[in-house]
């Protein structure tokens, strides 16, 4: 049973009519039968007499038309109260970030935590998805926007969105790549980042698959700076295909066409921080901003 099943029966039941109601409930009119439809089936018991023209209620949906508005009332009481005691939480939350804000939405996320918590500080952190991986499993980070395979084990995390990652290369090696082997590939000139970053991570997994380590011959520390440096004609790299894309159609680098490196964009935090209410504030305003099912 859904508060929405409820509400739409009260609704129904108040107005006296199916159309009116789902103008007042801003959906369907089919939406609202098939919410009362479901109601009813769940109940047992017909709750309306569906009639040309009208809609009435039964003597059992009379009956229970009064524990229902009960039922309503008591579930806006609480969510009242959830919304006052948002505006009473206090403290701090950390939040680590990976790669450039705008891809993780992360101007959203702050203005939704900010009108949900005004009492709360909030502050970012931004570093190499392993170094904030670690700080959130041993709890000295709260939580953290994460960039690898999948979400690590030692913590829990939010999916926020599949992301792809292609081999880009400076347009100048378009003859030299386009037909080129893993070895090949691995033997021309690379641009790296360091260890700890999921570009590093998702780079070196790749050529291991193979057997292969890439020729790294320049190291930058700056998310955006390898798309910089392959369309300058220094060597390849991984970019996002969002980014590597357009790239390829302005003719600034050329796309490896033989492989495609799939990653996830999660937020993390510890197990233990599971039920901390600065963490399910975060958690549902990321459910808002990313468009995802509610629990």
């Amino acid at each position: 049973m859904e508060i929405y099943q409820l509400r739409a029966y009260v609704t129904v039941a108040r107005l006296g009519h199916l159309t009116r109601a789902a103008e007042v409930l801003h959906v369907t009119q089919p939406a609202v039968s098939g919410q009362i439809k479901a109601l009813e089936e769940e109940l047992g018991i017909a709750l309306f007499d569906r009639k040309p023209g009208r809609i009435v209620l039964t003597r059992a949906g009379e009956r229970m038309l009064p524990e229902a508005e009960k039922v309503l009332e008591a579930a806006g009481s609480l969510i009242a109260r959830a919304r006052a005691l948002q505006g009473e939480l206090s403290g701090s939350l950390f939040i680590g970030t990976v790669g450039d804000p705008e891809s993780l939405r992360l101007g959203s996320l702050l203005n939704g935590l900010v009108s949900a918590l005004p009492l709360l500080e909030i502050k970012t952190r931004a570093g190499d998805a392993e170094v904030l991986r670690e700080a959130v499993a041993t709890s000295s980070l709260q939580a953290s926007f994460y960039i690898g395979p999948n979400i690590p084990r030692e913590v829990k995390g939010l999916p926020l969105q599949s992301l792809q990652y292609r081999i880009v290369a400076p347009f100048s090696f378009s003859q030299r790549i386009l037909h080129a082997g893993w070895r090949e590939i691995a033997d021309m000139p690379w641009i790296g980042a360091p260890a700890t970053s999921h570009a590093q991570t998702l780079l070196r997994d790749l050529f291991a698959r193979q057997g292969l380590l890439p020729n790294i011959v320049l190291e930058s520390d700056h998310s955006s700076a390898p798309q910089t440096l392959v369309r300058s004609g220094l060597g390849l790299a991984l970019l996002r295909e969002d980014v590597a894309v357009p790239m390829a159609e302005h003719d600034q680098v050329v796309i490896w066409p033989h492989t495609r490196v799939t990653a996830l964009l999660s937020f993390i935090y510890p197990k233990a921080a599971e039920h901390d209410p600065a963490i399910v504030a975060a958690l549902s305003v990321l459910r808002t901003v990313w468009g995802l099912p509610t629990r």
